[in-house]
């Protein structure tokens, strides 16, 4: 991981049903890598709902700790309904960042928020899911970069083989 830009980190995560759907998301927005901490996940491995097979390409594994032997230049990014935080659509993302998460059921530890260099929050009413948490932070990050890439060609090269919807164009009444 010591080329990676972009790392999620996992704290304890407890479902395989949204490990599966962070590793879909870290297709999706470009995520080099997912980490997790912990033993909730690693027993309910086996019932994971990768749909996309993204552990394939995305390497998927458990450490001791999200934040030892990081990269020098690597931010710490947590994500996390915290006092302080700042406000998601106010945050600059750093080149690179590992984005820590909460797990379902609790929070982030307060000694990695206290290391972070930046804690973030998503502003909603109520708590949203990890998988969902992490959705919303990549797409975040990836709608934020300069080099977007906005065109037919992309669009066609990435929807799902069954979608030809195209916009037509509308005549004033």
């Amino acid at each position: 991981m010591k080329d990676a830009s972009v790392i999620i980190g996992l704290t304890n995560p407890k479902s395989p049903t949204n490990v599966g759907a962070v590793l879909r998301a870290a297709g999706c927005y470009k995520a080099d890598a997912v980490t997790y901490t912990g033993t909730r996940y690693d027993l309910a491995a086996k019932f994971q709902t990768d749909t996309k097979k993204m552990a394939q390409t995305i390497p998927l594994s458990g450490v001791e700790s999200l934040i030892d032997d990081l990269p020098q230049d690597m931010k710490i990014v947590c994500v996390d309904f915290a006092e302080g935080a700042t406000l998601l659509p106010h945050f600059e993302h750093p080149e690179k960042a590992i984005y820590i998460f909460g797990p379902e059921d609790g929070s982030i530890a307060q000694d990695v928020a206290d290391k972070a260099d930046h804690v973030v929050y998503v502003p909603t009413v109520g708590c949203m899911n990890l998988a969902a948490s992490v959705n919303v932070v990549l797409y975040d990050r990836l709608a934020k970069q300069p080099d977007m890439i906005q065109s037919d060609e992309h669009i066609r090269q990435n929807r799902d083989n069954k979608n030809k919807l195209r916009v037509t164009a509308k005549t004033s009444a």
